[in-house]
């Protein structure tokens, strides 16, 4: 392949063409949402959230996890754009929701003081320092080191767990990347940390096509295999009986 400058470009002939790929067919169950399979593609990003946020997602697989749990009750971590409040509001849920810019820390304490147990907390966090948001040296986004980001993200667990109803689950919407030349398993990393704070996969990794993602649309000089997901983990308490 030759050599091809670092730019955006919106030139479709600049772009290697989109192949559909048919999934495997998902047997048939009794879920409320038979769609939703561990691998998620949904084009368009819906009527929820700002657009120009930058990093966003969807608020389709939201939609589609709290209508497969029965939520009744949310907690979103990270506001970001406010996807997550835009779902809630179009499914009548009551919800939650903090974040830096607003003073609210999910790795300070003192955020969940007064909140009422929730059933459903979505986090959808910085990927450490593939996008920098901001100078706050609490963001997650400027932790000098992958050590202190996993460190953070492990307390942001506990803290979140503390509001959690005994059978609530935490979804958490997080992609792995290239650091400077070291590929960097976040979703894998942060899995063994939730387990240290005795938090277990309630179900399937969600792989979610990153339809839209603004690095699709540039062009560079260095050869990789390009990254074109990322991951939705969702976490629950161990239930006794199974000890």
């Amino acid at each position: 392949m030759n050599h091809i400058t670092e730019k955006q470009t919106d030139r479709p002939e600049a772009r290697l063409p989109s192949i559909y790929a048919r999934l495997p067919d998902a047997p048939l169950n009794t879920s409320p949402v038979p769609e939703l399979t561990s691998l998620y593609s949904r084009v368009g990003r819906g009527p929820y959230g700002d657009a120009r946020y930058r990093g966003n997602c969807s608020g389709y697989l939201i939609k589609d996890l709290l209508r497969y749990f029965g939520s009744k009750s949310v907690l979103d971590l990270m506001r970001g754009s406010g996807t997550c409040g835009d779902v809630c509001r179009e499914l009548g849920l009551p919800y939650s929701e903090m974040d830096l810019r607003l003073g609210q820390d999910a790795a300070d304490a003192d955020s969940y003081v007064g909140l009422e147990p929730v059933d459903f907390i979505w986090a959808h966090p910085p990927y450490w320092r593939m996008i920098r948001y901001n100078r706050d040296p609490r963001c997650l986004s400027c932790l000098p080191t992958l050590e202190a980001f996993l460190n953070r993200m492990q307390l942001i667990l506990r803290l979140s767990k503390s509001v959690l109803t005994p059978s609530g689950k935490i979804a958490i919407l997080i992609g792995n990347y290239s650091d400077h030349g070291r590929y960097m398993p976040l979703s894998h990393l942060l899995v063994e940390r939730a387990i240290r704070e005795d938090l277990h996969m309630a179900c399937t990794e969600i792989i979610r096509f990153q339809h839209g993602n603004t690095s699709s649309r540039k062009q560079y000089q260095t050869s990789f295999i390009p990254g074109l997901h990322d991951t939705c983990l969702i976490f629950e308490t161990l239930n006794p009986e199974w000890n």
